[in-house]
């Protein structure tokens, strides 16, 4: 795999692009930003945002400006076939001011993809009948874009840099394929920042109690615990507890220990009626 490294000696910010009017209209699920999540948090990392877009080119192509103009790193999910709604690798070339081109070593593998169909289905290959030209549109992507390298069908995905020093990786729409190769991305190109088990959380279940009167405690948590932040989760008709507030802290592990501690301490001096604790 062909990639620029990182520049800087500061933590990666992660990102995720998803792009498909099947996924806005309904018709289908996504399943990417779970799936991506649980991977970074398998490596001790975290998503910080994530945005989902329809198949409309001035839209996608707008957002990638804007990601592209950042220092993050970004996973894009979809749209970078060669049928007409498809339309990620036209937009992250416009989005870069660069023209398309097909790359050598995707025509390769294209190509290579192509003939070994060919022999399993015990037909001649043809590099000229016209399915197989207009199959080497997938490998058309952005001047100075490089490879990922995709392990279930050999047909890659493509890697940019944009001026800002963002890392937009772009992959197929289809998990069987995206999330080995966003696998493969973060244990070859970001292990530095690896940190399992780093990163948890810990919460308790809090009965018949307001947000608004819990506010303070969380304020005084981060306040007086740098690093750890506080959440609160309220549920009003959870199958097993009912209406609650699920009450917690996030953070690194040598941090949210202690902040834990505050917040049942000011739960308990509140009076407040809790249930079961949760670590993640």
């Amino acid at each position: 795999m062909n990639v620029c490294p990182m520049a800087s000696h500061t933590p990666p910010v992660f990102g995720a692009l998803i792009i498909g009017d099947e996924i806005l209209s309904g018709r289908r699920s996504d399943k990417h930003l779970p799936q991506l999540i649980a991977m970074l948090q398998e490596r001790g990392l975290s998503l910080a945002y994530a945005h989902v877009l329809g198949d409309d080119p001035a839209r996608i192509t707008q957002q990638l400006q804007d990601l592209f103009a950042s220092t993050d790193v970004v996973f894009s999910f979809g749209g970078i076939g060669a049928t007409p709604d498809d339309h990620t690798r036209q937009c992250a070339a416009a989005a870069l001011g660069q023209e398309l081109a097909l790359h050598p070593h995707a025509r390769e593998l294209i190509t290579e993809r192509m003939r070994d169909i060919a022999q399993q289905q015990g037909q001649p290959f043809d590099a000229d009948h016209p399915d197989n030209v207009h199959r080497l549109n997938m490998g058309v992507f952005p001047q100075t874009a490089s490879l990922i390298h995709n392990p279930y069908n050999k047909i890659p995905g493509f890697a940019c840099t944009g001026p800002g020093g963002a890392r937009v990786y772009f992959v197929p729409g289809f998990p069987v394929m995206a999330w080995p190769m966003v696998a493969e991305v973060l244990d070859s190109e970001y292990a530095e920042w690896f940190a399992p088990g780093a990163w948890v959380e810990r919460s308790v279940i809090v009965y018949g109690a307001m947000e608004a009167a819990l506010t303070p405690l969380m304020e005084r948590v981060e306040r007086d615990h740098a690093g750890v932040k506080v959440f609160s989760l309220p549920s009003v008709d959870h199958p097993e507890h009912g209406k609650h507030i699920e009450l917690g802290v996030k953070g690194a592990a040598a941090a949210v220990e202690a902040a834990y501690q505050t917040l049942l301490l000011g739960l308990h001096q509140a009076e407040a009626k809790l249930g079961p604790e949760m670590v993640r």
